[in-house]
């Protein structure tokens, strides 16, 4: 009998990697996205996408959606409450553990396992620790496409954002920029891939300056 798990969702190219590498294995039932949003703009939290794009991931996916708004002014104890609620309801069903697509921050695995340890569920992280350069080439190789949707402007140049997530791009970035982003330089949104039915069509909108810090590419369902 296969363990049920959720996925972690962000809606980027590091949760797509992680769910194509959680299908692989025939111990998993996924049985749905579980992904916060900005209830103040409806948008996928700190990547900016238009939730009727996540919906549209999910469906091309065939995994239910599970999104949990959270306000803008949120605090850590607020959003620890949400999770918690989430995560209780998903116990109630039958699901033992939560999917990560996190590569090596500690503190954030520590965080994460702490939190679901209160509901008795682990964490699977299927990428955890692989180096982040060969994961950037692994996702391009095997037909990964995903459009740039926020970069942090304390490390990349705005002309950074809006662009496709390929080998140019990787190659331009600078040396202290992770390749996967993964200390939050950039953020993306995934269109294609082997794990999609089909295609996300959308197309780019504006680019906008919030936080003093970070910009965001608009993206519109097509």
């Amino acid at each position: 009998m296969k363990e049920k798990v959720i996925m972690s969702w962000s809606g980027g190219k590091d949760s797509s990697l992680a769910l194509n590498e959680i299908k692989k294995n025939s111990d998993y039932e996924i049985t749905a996205l579980l992904t916060t949003t900005s209830s103040d703009y409806d948008r996928i939290s700190m990547h900016g996408v238009r939730r009727v794009l996540l919906e549209k991931q999910a469906e091309s996916l065939d995994i239910p959606l599970d999104v949990i708004p959270i306000p803008k002014s949120h605090t850590l104890e607020e959003y620890g409450m949400k999770m918690q609620e989430a995560l209780e309801r998903h116990a109630k069903a039958g699901v033992t553990g939560v999917v990560f697509g996190d590569i090596f921050l500690e503190d954030l695995k520590k965080y994460r396992e702490d939190n679901l340890a209160k509901v008795q569920m682990k964490g699977i992280f299927p990428i955890w620790k692989r180096n982040t350069s060969e994961l950037a080439k692994t996702f391009t190789d095997l037909g990964f496409r995903a459009v740039i949707t926020t970069i942090d402007s304390k490390v990349l140049d705005k002309s950074f954002v809006s662009r496709e997530f390929d080998k140019d791009f990787c190659a331009e970035l600078p040396l202290k920029v992770d390749p996967c982003g993964e200390n939050g330089e950039f953020h993306s949104f995934v269109y294609d891939g082997p794990i999609f039915k089909e295609p996300i069509s959308h197309k780019k909108g504006e680019i906008v300056f919030r936080e003093n810090r970070f910009y965001y590419c608009d993206l519109i369902p097509d």
